[in-house]
């Protein structure tokens, strides 16, 4: 079986691969939240272990993300917060079980074999395969349209309407960019206010533009330095696929 474990804290991040490991289990490990979206995305997990407070994106909001993208993989949230109103909010966005830290081996043991016969009794085979790509739904000039969200080139702001540039079209909309790139996942970047590109179809950039497989995209001057640290990070993530 293979697990996803997502947690920032690199002693016990070792230390519970270390021992599903020893368990038999394959395991992929990271760090933060950016990391675990993209992994959770592009693999096919039968548990994910997700921290609650992790860099660059809470475990909270990856749970969702993953959970919007039809991943049904059994989600165990390991979280130092064990109020109740912490517990239900992991619950309400789609987790399936929680460990409050410290936890014991005795309680890690059987919180993951539950997670695991959850697994097996819903029969998914492979567990979180995805039946459909994820797709945007937009109105556009009185339609509605799916647009599968692996398609988008970029998108941008012009004259109060979303674009969405497509390799073949292009899909104006009205909507408000956050929502689209809250929507779109790790594989996108907000170069500026008004623009959001794909890493899957940079060309190359500068400190002023994004070059795209189609078309170009205005870089904001204070985001280039967290543009290319992300842009790296993502080609990094593609080389272990």
């Amino acid at each position: 079986m293979r697990i996803l474990l997502a947690e920032d804290d690199r002693d016990l991040n070792k230390a519970l691969t270390w021992q599903l490991t020893g368990q038999g289990y394959n395991v992929d490990s990271c760090y933060d939240g950016e990391d675990a979206l993209y992994y959770g995305k592009q693999n096919i997990y039968d548990v994910i272990l997700l921290d609650r407070m992790l860099p660059f994106q809470e475990g909270t909001e990856v749970l969702s993300s993953l959970r919007r993208h039809s991943i049904t993989a059994p989600v165990i949230l390991l979280t130092a917060l064990g109020a109740l109103k912490d517990k239900m909010l992991g619950l309400d966005l789609g987790a399936d079980d929680y460990l409050v830290k410290p936890f014991e081996d005795r309680k890690f043991a059987e919180v993951l074999q539950n997670a695991v016969r959850q697994f097996q009794d819903r029969g998914l085979g492979r567990a979180g395969m995805k039946k459909e790509m994820p797709s945007l739904m937009v109105t556009s000039k009185g339609e509605h349209i799916a647009v599968p969200i692996e398609d988008i080139v970029y998108a941008e702001i012009f004259n109060r309407k979303i674009i969405i540039h497509t390799m073949d079209s292009d899909i104006e909309y009205y909507g408000k960019m956050k929502d689209l790139e809250r929507q779109a996942g790790g594989d996108f970047y907000r170069t500026h206010r008004a623009y959001l590109i794909n890493f899957n179809f940079v060309r190359k950039y500068n400190a002023a533009t994004v070059y795209l497989k189609r078309g170009q995209a205005l870089m904001a001057k204070q985001n280039y330095q967290n543009f290319v640290k992300s842009y790296l990070r993502f080609n990094q993530r593609k080389g272990k696929e």
